[in-house]
């Protein structure tokens, strides 16, 4: 079947992304070096790493490594939370190329299509939780607001991550061999700045994880939904 990329789909005349109108959907793709049928997911993050509207982040896992090729960006912390995005969905199975996209909807990550539409779908709802970051020495003051004025208030957690923007790798082993390819927003540091669950704004000072690109994502508590986000640089 023929690949569509997300930028033919946009060349089409459909309107998939809207104007920037609250914070920008977060994406993740669980990727790896070694698995075959990733360089079209790769390439699509790479698409959605240049938007505005969208904060692109690629994890990648380590359980591919035994083909022959262990990825260089890989962490296990990355095959863990995606393992948990994968029970909190009520699954066992893990798979790549998958794209979390707000933290709740899973796509496999080489149907530009569907995933032009989740992102729609995300940015047709407000966010309730803005977030808002002041640079500091050596990093930033990051303060969150919750402005829902009806339901309850989720348990949260504010997460910092930081990535490399783009790498070249050259791989010579595995199931994507002879393939030189560039990867984009790979995730370097996922570290949680702390715990949210009263109404007084969340406020708290992190620090930079070297000379690197960072965002802060606010997220229910037991890998739900990404409730804020915003980029510290």
């Amino acid at each position: 079947m023929r690949r569509t990329s997300l930028m033919a789909v946009l060349a089409s005349g459909l309107t998939v992304f809207p104007a920037l109108a609250d914070g920008p959907v977060v994406v993740e793709l669980f990727t790896s070096q070694g698995c075959s049928s990733c360089p079209p997911a790769d390439a699509l993050l790479a698409e959605l790493a240049g938007r505005e509207d969208v904060i692109a982040l690629a994890l990648h896992v380590d359980y591919w490594d035994y083909i022959g090729w262990p990825d260089t960006f890989a962490d296990p912390a990355y095959t863990a939370r995606q393992n948990g995005y994968a029970h909190a969905a009520g699954s066992t199975v893990v798979y790549t190329p998958q794209m979390v996209i707000g933290g709740v909807d899973h796509v496999v990550g080489t149907r530009p299509m569907e995933v032009a539409d989740r992102i729609n779908a995300q940015r047709a709802s407000d966010q309730p939780v803005t977030v808002e970051a002041e640079p500091t020495d050596g990093g930033w003051l990051v303060r969150a607001v919750w402005t829902e004025s009806s339901g309850d208030m989720p348990r949260m957690v504010v997460q910092v991550v930081g990535y490399m923007p783009m790498q070249e790798v050259e791989i010579t082993r595995g199931e994507n061999a002879g393939l030189t390819t560039e990867y984009y927003n790979i995730v370097q540091s996922w570290r949680v700045a702390g715990e949210w669950s009263e109404p007084a704004p969340f406020e708290t000072e992190v620090t930079a994880a070297g000379d690197m690109p960072h965002v802060v994502i606010v997220q229910a508590s037991g890998f739900g939904e990404i409730l804020g986000a915003a980029r510290l640089d």
